[in-house]
């Protein structure tokens, strides 16, 4: 191996083992979300003293608000292996009937997407969570038979962002469904200031404080900033994240102090300036900013309803006055009078 190869090696190493690092490893190192962590605290405690697996567990909520990484602490709670996949991956039943029966006593199943899922799948997931066998049909028409394998206990973590198109029979085999809500500016700061000291970059507070006041409440967006302000402070400061450098760096990726994105900042203004403020249906709005409809309502809806900027109707979305002064836009009220909000 040539030496430049070995440098490429040791890099991928090293982001791999960053990216690692910033995911926390137990319940105790995981800021935010108390409720869910006090649940499945003692849910872990009690399957521990009866010496069982834990039961079946579904996470929903926004993306970015730790699905994922509260599959990988319950893994390391109660020290089993954690089997990943998605349910677009999953596409026949035999797919999983695979995944299935390689699984050992106290392993965890973890399912991204579980929503997605097909109902041929659904069918052989059934059986498999509430009592753990797994049917097997062999052969075709009548010579066809039917094969029951039993299955060790193990516990299925599914995670959706889209509960309501997770099938009835499915949710109801979870015993336990948490739903995850966005962070308060204090946690993201926390978990700022813990990944940077494994970036080992150096942040001052007021930095911390102004990075997680544009992190939209989500871990995942905070990280991500935190990473680019860090790219920008290694290549154009002293490498220190201070407060002109998180501004700097923010403001060259049109990051708004709320957090808004150039997205978000179209979203409003396809509703403001093109449908007068709305109603206007999701479709066309996709449609106007070249968007997928499921991202726009998964990813940056959540968001903006959260902050009060648009409002969900029977006719369609509506931008709020909170909007129309976001954006210095003059706002038309009920008397035909305008106003600059």
């Amino acid at each position: 191996m040539s030496d430049d190869q070995r440098v490429v090696s040791g890099q991928q190493r090293k982001r791999e083992r960053e990216n690692f690092a910033l995911r926390p490893q137990r319940l105790a190192d995981m800021v935010g979300q108390d409720r869910v962590r006090e649940n499945l605290s003692i849910i872990i405690e009690a399957a521990a003293g009866r010496a069982e697996p834990i039961d079946h567990i579904l996470f929903y909520g926004p993306p970015g608000l730790g699905k994922t990484s509260l599959a990988f602490v319950i893994s390391n709670e109660v020290q089993g292996n954690i089997r990943v996949t998605a349910g677009p991956a999953i596409e026949r039943a035999g797919d999983l009937a695979a995944i299935l029966t390689h699984l050992k006593k106290g392993d965890i199943l973890f399912i991204d997407e579980v929503h997605r899922l097909g109902k041929a799948v659904e069918e052989i997931l059934y059986p498999a969570m509430e009592d753990f066998v797994l049917d097997i049909v062999i052969g075709k028409g009548p010579a066809a038979k039917n094969l029951r394998l039993n299955l060790p206990r193990f516990t299925v973590i599914g995670a959706t962002t889209r509960l309501a198109l997770l099938a009835g029979p499915l949710r109801d085999r979870f015993g336990a469904r948490f739903r995850l809500d966005f962070y308060e500016q204090s946690a993201i700061e926390q978990i700022l200031r813990r990944a940077a000291g494994m970036l080992e970059v150096q942040i001052s507070d007021d930095a911390a404080d102004e990075i997680a006041r544009r992190s939209r409440g989500t871990p995942r967006a905070g990280l991500r900033l935190l990473r680019r302000v860090r790219d920008y402070a290694e290549a154009r400061a002293d490498g220190d994240i201070t407060l002109d450098a998180a501004y700097d760096a923010l403001a060259l990726m049109e990051i708004d102090e709320l957090g808004l994105d150039d997205v978000d900042r179209r979203i409003l203004r396809v509703i403001i300036e093109k449908f007068g403020g709305g109603p206007v249906g999701l479709d066309t709005i996709a449609a106007a900013i070249s968007e997928d409809r499921a991202t726009i309502m998964d990813v940056y809806e959540p968001y903006l309803i959260q902050l009060g900027f648009i409002d969900r109707t029977p006719r369609g979305r509506t931008c709020t006055r909170h909007a129309y002064a976001h954006l210095g836009i003059e706002y038309i009220d009920d008397a035909g009078q305008q106003r600059l909000l």
